[in-house]
C-alpha cells in the first residue's frame, strides 16, 4: 500500500472520502464493547474476525477496528483476545463493509457474537457514535491475532477444474450420444 496516510477525525466524515485509504488513529479500545463477526475462514480453518471500537482522541466520535483473525476452537465459547490498554496510534486501511448478505431473520441484540457487519446496527447496540467505515488494522500490536487477509478469489482455481470436469461429462455423453443412436442398422 503506498501513499498518502489519512488520519481519522474525531467528527463524523463522509465514509466515500475514506474508503479504500491507508488511514491511522489515535485513542483508546472501548474493551467492554469488542465483538466477534463469526464464520471467517483463513488458510482453511474457521474461526471469527474481532472487532474493537477505538474511542477517537479529541472528541466522542468512534471507528470500529477490524483487529484481525483468531480461529474459533472450542464453539461453546468465544476465544481469548488481549486488549490493549492506554492510547494508541494505530494504522490501517478504511473499509466500507459490504451490505450484500442474505439474513433469514434479525440478529440477536445481546452478546459479542456476530453473523454480519452493519455499522447502524452497532451504532444503536453499543449506544456509541461510529464513523461510516471500519478500519482494517495493519500495524503490528501484540495480541496474538492474524492481521493476514485472504483475496476473495483464493481457491478459484479449485472451481474452474470442477467446471471443466463436468463440461468434460457433457461433452462425453453427446458424444455417446450421436455415436450410439446414428449407427447405421445393418439391411
Amino acid at each position: 500500500m503506498q501513499g498518502v496516510v489519512l488520519s481519522v477525525p474525531s467528527s463524523a466524515v463522509d465514509a466515500g472520502s475514506f474508503d479504500r485509504r491507508r488511514v491511522s488513529a489515535r485513542g483508546r479500545f472501548v474493551a467492554r464493547a469488542a465483538f466477534f463477526l463469526d464464520n471467517k475462514v483463513l488458510r482453511g480453518v474457521a474461526g471469527y474476525r474481532v472487532f474493537t471500537p477505538l474511542a477517537i482522541e479529541g472528541g466522542n466520535m468512534h471507528v470500529l477496528v477490524d483487529r484481525g483473525w483468531i480461529a474459533a476452537g472450542d464453539r461453546s465459547r468465544l476465544p481469548t483476545v488481549t486488549m490493549p490498554e492506554g492510547v494508541l496510534t494505530l494504522e490501517g486501511l478504511a473499509v466500507i463493509p459490504s451490505r450484500r448478505f442474505l439474513e433469514l431473520a434479525p440478529e440477536e441484540s445481546s452478546g459479542a457474537l456476530r453473523q454480519n457487519l452493519v455499522i447502524e446496527r452497532e451504532q444503536e447496540r453499543l449506544g456509541l457514535r461510529l464513523q461510516p467505515f471500519v478500519i482494517e488494522q495493519t500495524s503490528d500490536a501484540k495480541d496474538g491475532l492474524e492481521r493476514a487477509r485472504e483475496r476473495p478469489d483464493a481457491g478459484v482455481e479449485r472451481h474452474r477444474s470442477y467446471a471443466l470436469q463436468w463440461y468434460s461429462f457433457a461433452a462425453l455423453a453427446a458424444i455417446l450420444y450421436v455415436i450410439l443412436n446414428f449407427r447405421r442398422e445393418p439391411s
